[in-house]
């Protein structure tokens, strides 16, 4: 059996989220598994790990433990500025003519 189990994780991440910061709530395993997977590659990446005993563990289970512990939280992701938009639309005029 997995421990913690996706239900345990899931309430100590919505747990350690703090409503003046833009931590996101999770509510399903798919996001779940997208925001560890992401730390894990971050770690794999070369990314010091945040918990103790890290030692010989593996990537997927480091970021399991960050994220039950309250270590990592996961941001909203930022939206486009509309600079971009409006210079991507730009370089769409030029290539048509």
């Amino acid at each position: 059996m997995i421990h913690p189990s996706y239900t345990e994780l899931i309430e100590a991440i919505n747990s350690n989220s703090e409503d003046d910061d833009n931590t996101m709530m999770l509510n399903s395993r798919y996001s779940l598994v997208l925001a560890t997977s992401k730390r894990a590659r971050q770690i794999i990446a070369g990314a010091e790990p945040k918990v103790a005993g890290a030692a010989g563990k593996k990537p997927l289970s480091i970021a399991i433990d960050e994220f039950y512990q309250g270590e990592v939280k996961i941001l909203a992701e930022e939206e486009e500025p509309e600079e971009e938009l409006v210079a991507v639309e730009e370089i769409e005029e030029l290539t048509e003519e």
